[in-house]
């Protein structure tokens, strides 16, 4: 498992609640609340990052942004096409939206399966895994409320971690920057997905699966390769190399299983067409809608662009400078 392609939004809500501070001197530092004039240098510097598409049919148009769950305040402010964008739609629609206190309740129980005990580790694997959780930058009140969630949720909290030693924060995930415009806007802002439906997509099925991905993860940790990763897909996102995400199995270093294949399949394929589908309901209302959905589902056969192409839409990528 990496946390390139297993790092849902889900995940990034719940970290950004609980890893607000660091309790040693070689852990990054906690992120706080930007100053004033930190916000306005980000807002005079702003470029566009990422990859927006302007899809039309019906006599109107919405847009597609290829989101990233982790960011920088840099990439925050929206550029000038991007903000073009935003003032052109009603609606905002995002996996999951993080203002919705009906997903927050959803996301504060979904670490545990069905809401009970986490699934147990053969004895080996738990003790590699405490002993990573033991010596990762989490405050002390964090501890039990990451110890007791599902194994999965664990490797990927960590991957968190790890991606905010390279200045990467699930705070500035690009849907609280959406979500933020979309209620300071009085934007209609609209979930695509359930926190039950991603973390149906998220989890392994069965034992034998649960523990190659535990197993997995702890590997990329222990060897750095989830940091490089992490950091890989970022750039890409920020420059919308949409080749290199294209590319992202041959270089993330994670497929290594069929249950890696099929975590991946449900992870991105199989979640597309619901995507698509809910996407051209709202544009179908006569909506102008504004679509932020994790990069990685851009690319591809079975990418939203193309799925938008085949029920009708015409679909131009928006140049950035």
């Amino acid at each position: 498992m990496n946390p390139g392609r297993s790092l849902c939004l889900a995940l990034c809500l719940l970290a950004s609640q609980v890893l607000a501070q660091a309790p040693a001197a070689d852990c990054p530092p906690p992120l706080q609340a930007p100053t004033q004039e930190q916000v306005q240098a980000a807002a005079s510097a702003a470029r566009d990052r990422g990859a927006l598409w302007r899809v039309s049919r019906g006599g109107h148009s919405s847009y597609l942004f290829g989101t990233i769950h982790v960011g920088k305040l840099d990439w925050a402010a929206p550029g000038p096409q991007m903000r073009a964008a935003l003032n052109a739609t009603d609606t905002i629609a995002l996996e999951i939206d993080p203002t919705d206190p009906q997903m927050a309740a959803g996301l504060a129980t979904m670490g545990s399966a069905s809401g009970g005990a986490p699934p147990s580790l053969p004895s080996p694997l738990a003790a590699r895994l405490a002993g990573r959780l033991a010596s990762a930058c989490l405050p002390a009140e964090a501890r039990p409320v990451i110890g007791a969630m599902h194994p999965v949720m664990q490797v990927l909290t960590l991957s968190v971690l790890e991606a905010r030693r390279e200045g990467l924060e699930a705070g500035y995930a690009q849907e609280f920057v959406l979500a933020g415009f979309g209620r300071a806007a009085q934007r209609r802002i609209v979930s695509l997905e359930t926190p039950e439906s991603q973390l149906a997509a998220l989890l392994p099925r069965g034992a034998d699966e649960l523990n190659q991905a535990v197993a997995g993860a702890l590997d990329q940790l222990d060897q750095g390769q989830s940091r490089q990763t992490i950091t890989r897909l970022a750039q890409a996102w920020a420059r919308g190399d949409l080749e290199d995400l294209a590319q992202y199995e041959q270089w993330c270093d994670c497929i290594k299983s069929e249950a890696d294949r099929k975590m991946m399949k449900r992870l991105l394929d199989d979640r597309n067409p619901p995507l698509a589908e809910r996407i051209e309901a709202l544009h179908r209302e006569g909506r102008k809608v504004f679509a932020g959905v994790g990069a990685l589902h851009m690319v591809g056969a079975t990418g939203l662009p193309t799925l938008l192409r085949a029920r009708g839409f015409t679909v131009e990528r928006v140049a950035f400078q």
